[in-house]
């Protein structure tokens, strides 16, 4: 399962691999910060709550667009942050940085 929470709502749906947090936002119409979906902008920068490890590895996109710190606090781009197959719960919250 994937819970998304955007600034007005939230939607719990099945997680599906290959799909990107930000895709899978798109495909069921929350309202999820972004511009670009390529890593560039950052607008999409979400919190992994829950199930970190259900997600494919940053990217280098990420690690030139993310500080470590935000790395730690368990932040991710939801345009590169990719369902793993057969991945668990997972928990994202939409936090950009305007």
């Amino acid at each position: 399962m994937l819970e998304l929470k955007s600034r007005t709502k939230s939607i719990t749906v099945e997680a599906e691999a290959g799909l990107s947090l930000l895709d899978a936002a798109i495909k069921h119409n929350l309202d999820w910060a972004f511009s670009c979906t390529r890593g560039t902008c950052a607008r999409c920068r979400c919190l992994i709550e829950e199930g970190a490890e259900f997600l494919e590895e940053a990217t280098d996109e990420e690690w030139d667009r993310l500080e470590p710190h935000e790395f730690e606090e368990g932040y991710r781009l939801g345009c590169q942050a990719v369902v793993k197959s057969g991945a668990g719960f997972i928990k994202a919250a939409n936090r950009p940085y305007f």
